[in-house]
Order: C-alpha cells, then structure tokens, then sequence
C-alpha cells in the first residue's frame, strides 16, 4: 500500500506547492512538449482515455498495416519539381521564351512569363527507369524502392498556409497535425520515448512555428516533442543539480495526489490529463532519451553512409541517422525540416535556383538514400513509410524580369513514398509539357494524407475527433480517395 503524501508537503498550502512544483520542472523539458497555446484550448475528452494514464498507450489498428512509423522528410520552401525528379524535356531550348501560361504566386496571378528552362540535366536510373536530375547522385540509386507522384497540388501558393495544409489537412491553424492524428489513432510503441518527434533546422524553424506541429483541439499529450540531433537532445531534460532521481519520483507522486484532488471536484479535464502524462513522459525521457540520441554507438560505416563525414551534409545526415535510431525504438512519427526560415537558408528558391538547390541538395542527398539503405539492409523498410516533398512546387516561369529564381506553384509538383508497402520504382500522375500544372492523375494533399494513414492500419473516415459539434478527421468530413497505384 503506498503511504499517504504529508498534505503540507513543500509548502503551506496547495497553491504554494503547485506553484513551486510547477516553477521546477521547466528542468524536465516541458517546454518542448507543451505548446504556448496550452490553457487557451477548449478541454474535449478523447475517447477511451482516463484521467492520468498515458493517452499514448498502445491502441489497435483499423486493420492490418503495412507501416508502423513514419519519417516525414520536409522540404521547406518548395523544391522545384521540374528541376529534381519532373523531366521535361520540351523546355530545352526555350529559355528567356515568353509563353503564354497561368502561374499563381507569391507575385499573385499571371498569364505569361518567362521560361526558366531546368538547370541540371536528367537521366534513368534503376531497373524501373525513373528520372532523377544531377542534383541527387545518391538518391537516383534508390529509385527502385521510391513511388514519385508527380501530380500533387495543393490549396494555396502562400508558404504558412501551405505549411499548415501539408502538416495538418487545413491552410488555417488550430487543427491536430498529421503526426498528432497518427499518435491519437495508434498511440506510441515505446511509452518511455515521445510517440512525435520533430527535429528543426538549425538555421531555424519554417515561417508558421509550432502550428506545424500542434496537436490543435486535441489534448497537448498528441502534440510533437522538438528534438535537437547535438548536444542535449531536449533542452533542459538533465535534473536539477543536487536532485536526485527518487526525490523527482517523490515530486512527481505529489504532484498528482494534488491534481487527482483537484480533478475529483471537477469532473474529467483533458487538459490537465495531458500535462500530468507529460510529465510522466519527461520523467522517463531522463533515462532513455540520452541512450536513443547517442549517435556514437553506430558503426564508422553507418555515420559515414549518412554523410557524417561531409561537410554539408552532417547535419541532416546526424538527424536522419536519429530517425532511424527513434523508429527502431518505437516512436510512431518523425519529421525532419530541410531549411530554416532565414533568406536563402530553405528551398524557396525566388532568386539565384542554381545556388539554392545546389546547396540543399548537397546537404540532404547523400543522407536520405543513407537512410533507404540503412533501413533496407535492417529490413525496417518494409514497416517504416519515408515521405519526402516540400508545401509546394515552383513555377516553368521566372518571378522577376531578370535572373533565374522560380515562384511558388501548388497547381502541380513532385513528392515522394517509399517503404511502408509502398510499391517503388513507379511515377504516377504527370504535369503538363511545362510543369505549371496536374494534368493526368491529379493528386491532392488529402489523398496523400488518406494514403498515409491506410498504410498505418487506420482508416481516414473512421478515425475521428469529436470537435465542436463535428466528427473532425485529418482529410475532412468530406474524406479522400486513396493513391490505390502505390499500395
């Protein structure tokens, strides 16, 4: 029978020790688990989760799956379709051309411009043939296990509405972010690791911040942990100096006899649920987060199959190798951003194409095909979905009278599926002889979310959230076909 807590334990009254408890345990990296919007949300119980027990327990399929965890690879800035995996070989030729074509961008709409014709030349590569420009040497040698979908389009030209749509099914915010509905449906495989994780670029975080990964009107326990690939994987997740770990348990215990008390006069608080389990969560991070993240117990080989030993590509090489390390473990979804939000530091190439692409290529190449091989030689390709695309693509026309920078273009662009009983060595869908928009096949960013989650075992029109007097669920309430040529 556990003994019952001193009700005057450090401090005179409960407020006082709510305040001093709550005050301590910034040291048990809170601030990455829970967002600033935290007390601003409206407290809706989700279904099947009782107060204080972790709503990211282990829940059961729709059926079967094919994949267990994702690793979302983000482009942030829009990656220009027709100059990395979009061969479009009738624009040889024609650069400078004015031409008659309809382009929406940051530059609103037009109806000509002039050609910027593909930089980088293209060739075949694989059993399967695919396209693949100069810029990605090393993922050209994985095309056989890639689906390219080569007829995305999206809602809006604008980057943080784009964003959110990419992330969360909505160009506006407050809705639960992909990985969040993916936590909610199917909890996490290792309840001592945060079940989403998110690692930013070091030059920043995109434009929209933590919108891309907020678990919106669902409890904050969904939302993404930040994840940092050097040094303290998670700012502040070392104890207190002089706090010893039995004395943090003995916190902890108290904290939740006070808030157990608090709830019982209440009724249910979802809100409140989610803090205490987060707090439980930071509490077993201590011990396992450090172990997870050390990267040094991989093999020379390994580090350097992920570009450890490049210069440009370390960084993103360290993140991608730590994907890998998090999904062995159990965590349920990664997302990785390529590009901060300073001038020139993403793929939003408005400028000089050549020197963007160039320097982002370089940097995530080498390390994404380290990480298709590293988890094809594991046999974790088959159960791991890898994901790869920006909010949107760029326009055949260039956006200023001068110079070769590209606008932005969510008529058509590029993104790609792998892994995850993803069928590989295939195209589906294609823009037009330009590259200004989906002709054939045309793809939504819903039906790529619909697709994602079948391949998880769940399905889009049953996993719901009861929000505001509507079933919500990640494509919407009017649902999405899924991408049936790539399963």
């Amino acid at each position: 029978m556990t003994q019952s807590r001193n009700p005057n334990f450090c401090g005179r009254t409960r407020r006082e020790f709510l305040w001093q408890a709550g005050a301590g345990f910034g040291s048990v990296a809170l601030s990455g688990m829970l967002g600033n919007d935290f007390f601003s949300r409206q407290s809706v119980a989700a279904d099947g989760v009782t107060p204080f027990q972790s709503p990211l327990a282990p829940k059961d399929p729709h059926f079967d799956p094919k994949a267990t965890s994702v690793i979302f690879l983000y482009m942030y800035g829009g990656p220009s379709h027709i100059d990395t995996f979009d061969h479009k070989p009738d624009m040889i030729g024609m650069d400078g051309k004015t031409v008659d074509v309809k382009t929406f961008g940051r530059g609103g709409h037009k109806n000509q411009g002039r050609i910027v014709e593909p930089r980088w030349k293209f060739n075949r590569y694989g059993e399967s043939g695919q396209w693949v420009s100069d810029l990605f040497p090393h993922l050209s040698t994985c095309v056989d296990d890639i689906a390219f979908l080569k007829s995305m389009t999206a809602d809006s030209p604008i980057h943080g509405s784009a964003m959110l749509m990419m992330n969360s099914g909505r160009i506006l915010s407050g809705s639960p972010c992909m990985g969040s509905w993916v936590n909610y449906g199917l909890g996490t495989e290792n309840l001592d690791l945060p079940g989403f994780v998110v690692m930013l670029d070091p030059r920043g975080g995109p434009i929209s911040g933590a919108k891309n990964w907020s678990s919106g009107y669902m409890p904050a326990s969904y939302q993404a942990t930040v994840m940092r690939s050097k040094g303290a994987p998670i700012l502040d997740l070392v104890p207190p100096e002089g706090m010893s770990r039995e004395a943090q348990r003995d916190l902890l215990d108290s904290l939740q006899e006070y808030n157990n008390e608090h709830q019982a006069t209440r009724g249910y608080n979802s809100d409140l649920a989610a803090r205490i389990a987060n707090y439980e969560l930071a509490f077993k991070m201590q011990s396992s987060a450090p172990e997870a993240t050390d990267l040094s117990q991989e093999t020379q080989e390994t580090q350097e199959l992920y570009g450890l030993n490049g210069e440009h590509s370390v960084t993103f090489g360290r993140q991608c190798l730590l994907a890998r390390r998090l999904v062995e473990r159990g965590v349920r979804f990664v997302q990785i951003y390529s590009g901060g939000h300073h001038n020139d530091a993403n793929w939003d190439a408005h400028g000089d194409l050549e020197d963007n692409h160039n320097l982002h290529a370089a940097e995530t190449d080498k390390p994404i095909a380290g990480l298709l091989k590293d988890l094809k030689q594991r046999g974790m390709l088959e159960n791991t979905l890898v994901v790869w695309g920006g909010e949107f693509g760029r326009q055949p026309t260039a956006e200023y009278a001068t110079g070769s920078g590209r606008d932005h273009n969510s008529y058509g662009f590029t993104m790609w599926m792998a892994g995850g009983g993803i069928k590989g060595g295939q195209s589906v869908g294609t823009t037009d002889e330009l590259g200004s928009q989906a002709v054939e096949n045309q793809l939504h960013v819903k039906n790529l979310h619909a697709t994602i989650l079948h391949q998880l075992g769940l399905d889009h029109t049953k996993l719901t959230y009861f929000y505001d007097g509507l079933d919500e669920s990640l494509v919407g309430i009017e649902g999405a076909e899924l991408i049936q040529q790539i399963i």
